[in-house]
């Protein structure tokens, strides 16, 4: 019942998407799903797996009405405005294969024993006042539910105190084996960070590697703005 600190959405993008036109051709596309992060249901990634694959042999006689079923569908699963396009060939050459911009963590020579959330690890410095944005590659968590590994890249702009890179590494390798989905992964940074670190401002955005044709990028913020445009992350 109490609102939430943050503001966002979660970006799914799913590669494995097809169904039959009225000829029987099958049609393949790549399609982008957010959800808002109000929402009171969590849309589960293997029953969405499944959804997806009834498309596959089901006849549509337009794409415009394959996302409208999309959208009508997942909209009153989580009981939230959900938005789907499905990104062009020419879109997704545009954008190619990406890294994120900003300070990489990962070269750090820091000593880990630690595999469970430990949030003492963020300090800060309250000397030193900045804006940056910051980025790592080891990401880990298990899923709640089957406990396989989801491998992700996490991404972080803030404006306040300067947070010590080590700590805050080392943070991000605490996860390594947590059970919890990616989107409460994300949310469990966020809250961490705004009660650890108190920044002014906060942003903090997470892309897991793909699973089944699908890869989950859940995106939280103090305040009204987008994650970093991109194309698929190296590791997707």
């Amino acid at each position: 019942e109490a609102s939430l600190p943050f503001i966002g959405f979660d970006r799914w993008v799913g590669y494995e998407i097809s169904w039959l036109n009225e000829k029987g051709k099958p049609e393949v596309a790549v399609a982008e799903f957010n959800f808002p992060c109000q929402s009171p249901y969590l849309i589960e990634s293997k029953s969405f797996k499944l959804y997806l694959n009834s498309f596959n042999n089901t006849i549509f006689s337009s794409n415009e009405i394959v996302l409208q079923t999309m959208i009508k569908d997942l909209t009153l699963s989580c009981q939230a405005e959900v938005t789907v396009n499905f990104i062009s060939e020419q879109e997704a050459s545009e954008t190619g294969i990406s890294i994120f911009s900003g300070t990489s963590l990962d070269g750090l020579d820091v000593a880990c024993d630690t595999y469970q959330v430990e949030p003492k690890f963020l300090m800060i410095d309250k000397e030193k006042h900045v804006s940056e944005t910051i980025y790592s590659n080891l990401l880990k968590s298990n899923c709640l539910v089957t406990g396989q590994p989801d491998w992700g890249s996490l991404w972080l702009s803030y404006t306040g105190s300067k947070l010590n890179h080590e700590g805050l590494l080392k943070y991000i390798i605490s996860f390594r084996n947590h059970n919890e989905f990616h989107e409460q992964c994300v949310e469990r940074v966020f809250n961490d960070l705004l009660t650890y670190a108190k920044p002014e401002k906060l942003s903090v955005y997470a892309c897991y590697t793909r699973r089944g044709g699908l890869d989950i990028n859940p995106f939280r913020s103090t305040h009204l703005s987008q994650p970093p445009k991109l194309g698929r992350l190296f590791r997707q």
